[in-house]
């Protein structure tokens, strides 16, 4: 192959070897490496999914067995996503800094040591804590998953198999849901309370794949930026070797017009031109989609508790409901690289209003599970898309740092949330939560709309 023998190190045709790095990743067919790649990082994703929409199963389940009223309720939830919120600014940035890689080890790690101490706690004192230890260690998890698939995968299909990753993430969703309907009925299995069992697949699995995660390579975009170039080339050369290897013929030629030098970025150019629009425009985003997205995955159970089910007959309806959630991750794959990711986004987040509205207007069961399955398959169809678009919308040198940032308000956000939601609910019934949602993804969709660029089809170093 022409394109991994080279002269030298850090040189090709006298374009440095870190310019043209994302050109020869984005020409590469895709290949069972890059399928290999998308299944490892989406089991990290399953992880970080169930361990969010725990806080709901917890909430509902704690409430009852530790008489918790509606204050210390709302912090079983928001414990985990405030540990998030810290997690997601920290390991971000460190990630634009010391690799993506290190970061992935660093935060599963954290998980899963603090989830299995949360698993032993004897009161809500010890609880708390540990859970928020433990949603920091997990905070980066998504924003790493997006930065580091985006940075590997073709651009032809980086769409697509970044959609696939979550399709696997989000079967963590219903299962968080059905495990804790089955542990609950059981109330304890060999001894041990059923909800602490929920806590201890979460740290098991998150440590097993700690250990797939050790074998995969730094982000080749990233060491360019930062200057080592031939820990790049070495990367990319052996990466087409494998994918030639693979495909069985030779790899398409490397098109001159795609080696667009990347650099590295401070943190401030977030606020400079273009730039400056692009964060505005996320930063409002977060903090609105996750009224309406996260809001109702954390929220379901306790809303159809108080709708007068029980906790076992809540959490099983929530699961049916939370069925969506991989089907909507899979009805995205076909969709995310044929429309424009802007568009999807903002009809996928309209779906998400008037579904929202039907469920929290319905009183027979049949309605409450088709509305709540019907919303979020809306929501992951919006959910695939928009974690797509932000690894496009700002460059390498600060990626990490600057989706990091923005999606930790998703996480602060959903620290108030229990606390105004539960308030309302207890006030003025669940129609009214869901009525204000819907109200403030119709801003969602006009933010997008008025301040989001179009990227679909377009290599990540040109958008």
């Amino acid at each position: 192959m022409t394109d991994t023998a080279s002269p030298t190190p850090e040189r090709r045709g006298g374009t440095p070897i870190g310019h043209r790095a994302a050109a020869r990743l984005d020409r590469l067919p895709p290949s069972r490496w890059h399928r290999r790649l998308t299944l490892v990082v989406g089991i990290g994703a399953f992880f970080d999914l169930y361990e969010l929409f725990l806080g709901g199963v917890l909430a509902a389940v704690l409430a009852g067995q530790w008489h918790l009223g509606h204050t210390a309720t709302s912090w079983v939830i928001a414990a985990g996503f405030l540990g998030m919120f810290v997690g997601a600014n920290v390991l971000s940035v460190l990630a634009d800094r010391f690799g993506r890689r290190r970061m992935f080890l660093v935060n599963l790690a954290g998980y899963s040591l603090f989830s299995l101490l949360s698993a032993c706690a004897p009161d809500l004192s010890w609880l708390l804590p540990l859970r928020f230890l433990a949603g920091l260690g997990l905070g980066a998890e998504l924003v790493l998953v997006d930065t580091y698939l985006a940075e590997f995968l073709p651009r032809a299909v980086r769409g697509r198999y970044i959609a696939w990753a979550y399709t696997v993430g989000f079967v963590g969703v219903p299962v968080a849901a059905l495990l804790g309907a089955h542990l609950v009925a059981a109330h304890r299995l060999l001894g041990i309370e059923g909800w602490r069992w929920l806590l201890v697949a979460g740290a098991l699995g998150a440590g097993f794949l700690q250990l797939m995660r050790r074998q995969l390579p730094e982000s080749p975009r990233w060491l360019a930026v930062q200057g080592r170039g031939a820990e790049a080339e070495r990367i990319v050369a052996g990466l087409e070797e494998r994918v030639a290897r693979e495909s069985g013929g030779s790899l398409p030629s490397v098109p001159e017009t795609e080696t667009v030098p990347e650099r590295k970025v401070p943190l401030a150019e977030m606020f400079r031109g273009c730039y400056r629009r692009r964060t505005v425009m996320w930063w409002l985003f977060q903090v609105l989609q996750t009224v309406g997205y996260y809001g109702f995955g954390s929220l379901a159970p306790v809303v159809l508790t108080a709708k007068g089910h029980t906790v076992t007959e809540s959490l099983l309806y929530a699961a049916l409901s939370f069925c969506g959630y991989p089907a909507g991750s899979a009805l995205s794959i076909p969709l995310i690289d044929r429309i424009e990711r802007r568009t999807l986004i903002i009809a996928s987040a309209l779906g998400i209003a008037g579904c929202g509205l039907a469920f929290g207007f319905a009183t027979a069961t049949w309605a409450v599970v088709t509305f709540g399955f019907l919303l979020t398959v809306c929501s992951n169809v919006f959910s695939n898309a928009f974690h797509v678009y932000q690894t496009e919308i700002f460059p390498t040198g600060l990626r990490s740092s600057a989706i990091g940032i923005a999606y930790s308000l998703s996480r602060l956000t959903s620290v108030v949330l229990p606390f105004v939601a539960l308030s309302v609910l207890s006030d003025l019934g669940a129609a009214a939560v869901f009525t204000g949602s819907a109200g403030l993804m119709l801003l969602l969709c006009l933010d997008v709309a008025l301040l989001g660029p179009r990227t679909t089809g377009l290599s990540l170093e040109r958008i």
